[in-house]
């Protein structure tokens, strides 16, 4: 007997998260999408993780790119959240971002980023868990983006 998915994502919604955008880039072309399914992992070495749908079209572009980029996402930044969370292509044109030491691309505004070289891909039910080893990262300034209860969220004073 499975836990229903609905009272999953219910329950789960309770829990904020902060908002990224997980980038990429395969050849000449550059992939993201928006996602909350990530944490880090190890100090020694510098491991993240990211879950991806196995069914998203990110999912293969992370596995062909070997590396991956999470960019931590400002409060000023959730329209740039609602944009790569769209399914399909995603267009750079108006989203600043310069190249990272992988290769994958690194959101200007974004308050904190990790580039990553991709280490190992574990299964997860209906996702795949995306571990990488940081090369690169940095901070900026800001707040972050939240999302909490199915909403964008900001931190109150």
């Amino acid at each position: 007997m499975g836990f229903d998915a609905k009272e999953q994502r219910r329950i789960m919604g309770t829990f904020a998260t902060g908002v990224t955008v997980v980038t990429t880039r395969t050849g000449d072309d550059l992939h993201g999408m928006t996602a909350n399914a990530v944490t880090s992992l190890s100090l020694d070495p510098p491991l993240v993780l990211v879950a991806v749908d196995k069914e998203s079209q990110s999912h293969q572009s992370i596995r062909g790119g070997n590396c991956f980029a999470v960019n931590i996402l400002s409060d000023t930044q959730e329209e740039i959240s609602q944009q790569f969370a769209q399914p399909g292509p995603k267009d750079f044109s108006s989203v600043p971002h310069r190249s990272g030491t992988t290769g994958a691309p690194i959101l200007s505004d974004a308050i904190g980023y990790v580039d990553c070289q991709l280490r190992e891909i574990l299964p997860g039910g209906d996702h795949d868990i995306f571990v990488g080893e940081i090369v690169a990262g940095g901070t900026g300034e800001g707040e972050p983006l939240l999302y909490f209860g199915g909403k964008y969220r900001r931190l109150a004073d």
